[in-house]
C-alpha cells in the first residue's frame, strides 16, 4: 500500500529498531513503547487488520515469532501480552496486521 507506515518500513523506505526478519514477518521496536519491551510483529505482505488476513498460516506466524522472541528474551517465565487491534475504536492506528508483544512489566487488566 502506498501510504501505509509498516509497509514503508518494510520495503525500507522508514528506518525501524529491527528485532527479527524472514521472508513473511518483520518484527521490530515500537517507536512509543507501553512496557520495557514493546515489539510489533508485522506480515510483510499488506494486510489491513486482523479480519482480512489471507490465511490462517499469515495470522500463526506472528503469533509463533512473537512467543519465540519472548521465551528467548527471557519473558516466558513472568509472562508476556501478544496484542492485535481491529479498527479505530479498538485502538488500531497503522491499517497494518500487527502484534503487539509486551513484557517486562507487569500489565493491568482489563487493558485500555
Amino acid at each position: 500500500m502506498e501510504n501505509c507506515l509498516f509497509c514503508k518500513i518494510v520495503n525500507g523506505e522508514i528506518p525501524a529498531a529491527k528485532v527479527y526478519e524472514d521472508d513473511a514477518v518483520l518484527a521490530f521496536k515500537d517507536i512509543n513503547p507501553q512496557a520495557p519491551v514493546h515489539v510489533l510483529f508485522i506480515p510483510k505482505q499488506h494486510v489491513a487488520s486482523v479480519a482480512q488476513p489471507q490465511d490462517a498460516t499469515q495470522l500463526g506466524e506472528l503469533f509463533l515469532h512473537a512467543a519465540d522472541y519472548a521465551r528467548i528474551e527471557g519473558h516466558e517465565a513472568k509472562g508476556y501480552r501478544l496484542v492485535t487491534n481491529h479498527g479505530d475504536d479498538a485502538g488500531q492506528t497503522v491499517h497494518h496486521l500487527h502484534v503487539h508483544l509486551l513484557a517486562g512489566r507487569q500489565l493491568g487488566w482489563p487493558p485500555g
